[in-house]
């Protein structure tokens, strides 16, 4: 039985907590690939470093529980993580996606699974009725984000949910952007979680890793089976570190959310500022589902300037915000999605879904938020052409 009830304190005490042997509060890093055994087939729990880890189980026994799902899983990266999860399905099956998604996600599917038969369509989320006529019988499963990357669009997981299940097909939502503190798709009817954890829930650039976590025995069995038999696992160091960062979750996000709000009225009411796309303001598409589904906005921004802003030199200008690809670290980052994180999508494909080439995407840090928008501002200035 937990002694607690609340996410702040699962962030810190979740999982497996501490290490019973030695009474240390934090779990050690067994950094070790094979085990010594007590005799043919008589084993402590543990063979080989791929198949389990203790370092690793008690990171994947954290995200379960702080998703409410029944298994966890840890990847060297978020794209591994992706790819053993589609790996699940086979040639002939067909996914849809939602129609801004993360580059990567789209390159695995377009240029990896599909030469081995595995089709993927892209449909509109956001329009239930559109979503549910894509949903043909070789669909097996359908992949969003919500807040997507990089418009934020917001899409009803409980409704996409429902009509998924109708059609059985399973629903992945990648949760990135948004963490369990934020928001916990499996409570809406998802089958499978993913994160890039090498974003918020690591939380301080430092790292690379994965995570994915399932409904149901039936998938865990099945995803410990590609996870062991492909071996994409995240390394003992790199667990400990992440269930370190995960601890402050929740005083990171806060502050991220506080600054990222503030932020984005005030690219809203700038007159050099042609769009901002940001869930938590209350005239943003999807502001009612997400604040349904979700605690806040999250942390992540995008806007565009008037045609008269270069944004070659706004990059270039800016001195506190770096322009690097990634996100969800305590410093604040900014990119151009359609030369960096979507580059690979083709271009009459990002334009047909609103990533033109003047859009910018503001990872929001945990900096001094004024010192964040005279950063903004200086460099808005400056690229008055």
């Amino acid at each position: 039985m937990k002694n607690y009830e609340y996410i702040e304190s699962a962030l810190v005490h979740g999982g497996i907590y501490g290490d019973e042997r030695t009474g240390a509060v934090n779990t050690p890093v067994y950094q070790t690939s094979t085990y010594m055994q007590d005799g043919l087939g008589k084993n402590r729990g543990y063979e080989y470093s791929r198949t389990g880890n203790p370092t690793r189980e008690a990171l994947e026994s954290l995200i379960a529980e702080l998703e409410g799902g029944r298994a966890g899983f840890a990847f060297a990266s978020g794209m591994a993580a992706t790819t053993a999860v589609l790996s699940l399905f086979q040639s002939g099956d067909k996914i849809v996606i939602s129609s801004n998604v993360y580059g990567g996600t789209f390159r695995v599917l377009d240029k990896i699974f599909q030469r081995f038969g595995f089709q993927y369509a892209i449909a509109d989320t956001t329009d239930l009725d559109a979503f549910e006529e894509a949903l043909t019988p070789e669909v097996k499963a359908v992949l969003i984000e919500s807040p997507a990357n990089p418009l934020l669009t917001v899409t009803d997981i409980s409704a996409i949910a429902k009509i998924a299940k109708r059609k059985g097909a399973l629903l992945i939502v990648d949760n990135t952007f948004m963490t369990p503190y934020l928001q916990r798709p499996l409570e809406h009817g998802a089958d499978i979680v993913l994160h890039s954890a090498t974003k918020y829930l690591g939380g301080h650039s430092d790292l690379i890793a994965g995570l994915a976590v399932v409904k149901t025995k039936e998938l865990a069995e099945r995803l410990h089976f590609v996870q062991n038999a492909t071996g994409g696992v995240l390394q003992p160091f790199d667990s400990f570190l992440l269930i370190r960062s995960i601890k402050t979750l929740s005083v990171r996000m806060d502050r991220h959310v506080r600054n990222a709000v503030e932020l984005a009225r005030f690219l809203r009411e700038h007159k050099a500022v042609k769009a901002v796309y940001y869930p938590g303001l209350p005239d943003a598409q999807g502001y009612e589902i997400n604040k349904r589904q979700a605690k806040s906005g999250g942390a992540m921004i995008s806007f565009e300037l008037h045609e008269d802003y270069d944004i070659r030199k706004f990059f270039e200008e800016l001195k506190i915000i770096a322009l690097a690809e990634s996100l969800g670290g305590v410093e604040s980052l900014v990119c151009h999605p359609a030369s960096m994180t979507h580059a690979s999508i083709p271009k009459e494909i990002r334009e047909k879904v609103g990533i033109t080439d003047g859009l910018i995407r503001l990872s929001v840090g945990i900096e001094n938020v004024k010192d964040l928008s005279r950063d903004l501002q200086v460099a808005i200035e400056r690229a008055k052409l």
